[in-house]
């Protein structure tokens, strides 16, 4: 009678533990960040591409118009998929696009542009990353929509169709 019992145990332990992981592999631990929210812009010197020029955040905002900081370098694959997006908008006459250009070196982020057009108002450079992060930047490209100083709406990634079509839901 023991003989047959250990069998019968070691199945339903086996079903238990293969329920359990298969349970917790339906849940997803993927964490998301919030897109939408209203947080004040992080107040930054820097320079402008191209130029020797130092710019400040306070010069760059005005109240009642909105903005798109958008992070992108010349080595981001990425970033050339969201470029038709951000010509289309640079179309938009309430929208001012901000180019931060993260870690990148000067004669590739001008081929770049030069390549598939300037879709920006300003462009600042990062070459360390410091800017970036203190706008709370995952990685390149990431977009962040403007208004009244306050970051509305953060785009992680490139910008497609469906995000293009929310900004300028939003914008209008």
């Amino acid at each position: 009678m023991k003989i047959k019992t250990l069998p019968v145990f070691i199945t339903i332990v086996f079903f238990i533990i293969f329920f359990i992981f298969f349970k917790g592999l339906q849940n997803s631990n993927i964490y998301v960040p919030k897109s939408e929210f209203e947080n004040d812009i992080p107040s930054f010197k820097a320079q402008i591409f191209d130029s020797e020029k130092k710019i400040n955040s306070t010069d760059i905002f005005d109240d009642g118009k909105f903005y798109l900081v958008n992070i992108w370098a010349s080595w981001c694959a990425p970033c050339r998929i969201e470029h038709p997006f951000l010509m289309n908008l640079s179309n938009q006459k309430n929208l001012e696009i901000i180019g931060l250009n993260y870690k990148d070196k000067k004669e590739n982020a001008k081929k770049f542009l030069k390549e598939l057009n300037n879709p920006y108002e300003i462009i600042i450079q990062d070459k360390d990353g410091t800017i970036a992060i203190e706008w709370g930047a995952y990685g390149v490209p990431e977009s962040f929509l403007i208004y009244n100083n306050k970051i509305v709406k953060k785009i992680i990634g490139p910008i497609n169709k469906d995000s293009f079509l929310k900004i300028q839901e939003r914008i209008k």
